[in-house]
């Protein structure tokens, strides 16, 4: 039974990619779907590309091991700011400066705000470098929940994973996988109500009562509100919360929405989303100890918090709830491998290869996008193949890559007086403080995710330093970027077909430039 409703899901996942294909004939239509993407897809497809097999194997488990109930800080970071504040702060102005640019990239997008081509380079090189080790995270978590579950081999699980990303992907490009998305969404949203639902009222775990009374007898910390270590913690809602907002699969969302006018019902269909997905995740993570009696899982003799949610799943929940719930894991984990790989191979086809040869026809460059979708993902399993743990891989990528692009990407649209040297500046400072103190702490996983966290605010402040002790840019070039006459900002106020203040890019932030 449990291979019949994988074949039929994996089918469906297919036949959306061969429904697509025509949609994904050119550039512009495989990489954001023409920009006519609306509203609930794009909503579903922000938080499905969010939320992988990551916060429900590595992330819910480790999580929930270390800090009990008080993760569920983390769910709240992540629906408040990491998507609400994300979608009213960046999509609107994110999507009218691309559109005016002509980027269909952030690398593109840095590389005309800042007038330099060399960021467009930089900046690809990021994405397709650090993105992969993140990439590698989904497919080790994945696997992880098919050996247990399917009781497949590692391996056998990892490369058929593989396979079907590859296959709807290159066949469908970016309309396949917010179609997909959206059916996997739905499916992370039933499974997550049944996860709560039978983890509270599993034998180990009794009730609500009788968990909380469980967490408090093994330390009464992972039942208080700030739990075991608060700076911990803090560090993890950092990086998770703050991350999206200069990760470019996440960002890629606001370029592809059909219009301005769907931007609020889909930060409202996002925010829902995160809050339930996350929560659901962190919560159930948080009784992990009940079920193993506190000793952690242990693989080829060592403790390894991955194992967590994929043996509570297989040994304490019925088979048709965990096949719903490996389904879950499936959609999360399929929809996010698809961004990834997407947004990682635009980098090298459409900033790099392009950026080099702008003689190059769009046809070539299409097919060069297809086949590094397929190279991306080989780079992935063999990374997934090495030995190592989940969470440190996605807090290296996520902090090194967030860390790099969040304050040049921010400052650039609502601060005119963002200069070429304080962008290069905050994207160095970013991308060393990220790599440098990993390795100087020999990747501590302890470390990381606080490490990845001053990656990304430290260049907030180096930024705007470095910006105002170098040159701005000339008038011509920020009434090109902003698409209005800078001295007339601020001297008026545009209205939109309701007679209510549009919201204008960099009007309402910064000086003058």
């Amino acid at each position: 039974m449990k291979f019949v409703v994988l074949g039929l899901y994996i089918a469906a996942m297919v036949l959306i990619g061969f429904f697509s294909l025509r949609r994904s004939r050119d550039v512009g239509g495989f990489f954001l779907g023409n920009r006519t993407i609306g509203p609930w897809i794009s909503a579903f497809a922000y938080g499905t590309t969010y939320f992988s097999a990551v916060i429900f194997i590595g992330y819910a488990g480790k999580v929930g091991w270390s800090f009990g109930l008080s993760g569920l800080w983390i769910a709240l970071g992540n629906a408040l700011v990491g998507t609400l504040l994300a979608w009213k702060v960046l999509a609107r102005p994110t999507r009218a400066m691309t559109v005016r640019l002509n980027a269909m990239t952030m690398p593109e997008f840095l590389a005309a705000r800042y007038d330099s081509p060399n960021f467009r380079t930089a900046a690809a090189l990021l994405i397709f470098i650090f993105l992969v080790p993140y990439s590698a995270s989904v497919y080790l978590g994945l696997s992880y929940l098919f050996e247990q579950v399917f009781h497949l081999d590692f391996h056998l699980a990892l490369f058929m994973m593989a396979g079907l990303t590859a296959l709807y992907l290159v066949l469908g490009g970016y309309f396949a996988v917010t179609l997909t998305d959206f059916i996997q969404g739905l499916v992370m949203l039933l499974g997550v109500a049944l996860l709560i639902f039978y983890v509270v009222t599993s034998e180990p775990v009794g009730g609500l009562r009788q968990g909380l009374e469980g967490l408090r007898a093994i330390d009464p910390l992972l039942a208080s509100p700030l739990g075991p270590d608060w700076v911990a913690l803090l560090s993890l809602v950092v990086l998770t919360s703050l991350g999206p907002w200069g990760l470019p699969q996440m960002v890629q969302k606001f370029y592809a929405i059909k219009d301005e006018a769907s931007i609020r019902s889909a930060t409202v269909v996002s925010t829902l989303f995160a809050l339930v997905i996350a929560s659901g995740a962190y919560f159930t993570g948080a009784f992990g100890r009940l079920f193993f009696n506190n000793q952690m899982p242990l693989l080829n003799g060592n403790p390894n918090p991955d194992l967590i949610m994929p043996l509570l799943v297989d040994r304490f929940l019925p088979d048709g709830v965990g096949l719903l719930l490996l389904l879950l894991v499936l959609a999360a984990s399929m929809s996010t491998l698809a961004s990834l790989v997407l947004v990682s191979s635009s980098a090298v086809a459409i900033d790099l290869l392009q950026g080099a040869a702008p003689q190059i026809s769009r046809r070539a460059v299409l097919f060069w996008l297809r086949l590094l979708c397929v190279v991306f993902i080989g780079l992935s399993v063999y990374i997934a193949l090495k030995p190592t743990i989940i969470l440190v891989l996605m807090s290296l990528s996520w902090g090194t890559v967030a860390g790099g692009f969040l304050a040049p990407y921010l400052y650039g649209l609502y601060w005119r007086r963002t200069t070429k040297a304080g962008a290069w500046a905050g994207m160095l400072t970013g991308v060393s403080l990220s790599l440098g103190l990993s390795l100087y702490y020999r990747l501590d996983g302890g470390l990381i995710p606080l490490i990845g966290s001053l990656a990304m605010i430290v260049p907030l402040a180096v930024v705007p330093l470095v910006s105002l002790l170098t040159p701005a840019f000339s008038r011509e070039h920020l009434k090109r970027v902003f698409g209005e006459d800078i001295h007339a900002a601020g001297r008026h106020q545009q209205k939109d077909e309701n007679n209510e203040p549009a919201f204008l890019p960099c009007e309402r932030f910064g000086p003058s430039g």
